[in-house]
């Protein structure tokens, strides 16, 4: 498969199918996220194990989680794409509505999802799960 039906699977699966999506990634998955050290989170994640903690714990925290409004952006090379997507759930601890709109770029190799670099809004985040920012605190 290409970068552009990876990423559309992964939204796809990642919430309704987990044990689908976790077959769409390589084992030394790169996940970036460059916006979550402001709520404490890791910048990077990398392998498969780092990847399913996380994603684990995310898919734990939300309930009622879907993606819509995905446009995907198929690159010049076809292991590469980027989409933009906005997502929408309930926070389970906080009851709180969380709205999010995300950008991700990915990278596949030998048909799995190789890398990807999401950028989402921390603040959005925090507000939902009642977090501190701590960058904002000193």
């Amino acid at each position: 498969m290409n970068a552009e039906q990876l990423l559309r699977l992964h939204f796809e699966t990642f919430v309704d199918d987990p044990e689908r999506w976790k077959t769409l990634i390589a084992d030394d998955l790169a996940w970036e996220l460059p916006f979550a050290p402001a709520l404490g989170h890791p910048a990077r994640l990398d392998g498969r194990d780092q990847v399913l903690g996380h994603v684990g714990w995310f898919v734990g925290a939300v309930e009622n989680f879907r993606f819509f409004d995905l446009r995907i952006h198929p690159g010049a090379n076809p292991l590469e794409a980027s989409a933009e997507v906005k997502a929408e759930g309930l926070i389970k601890p906080t009851g709180r509505r969380y709205e999010q709109d995300y950008v991700l770029f990915v990278r596949v190799k030998n048909g799995k999802l190789a890398f990807i670099r999401e950028y989402f809004d921390p603040v959005r985040a925090a507000l939902a799960l009642d977090a501190p920012i701590p960058a904002l605190a000193s």
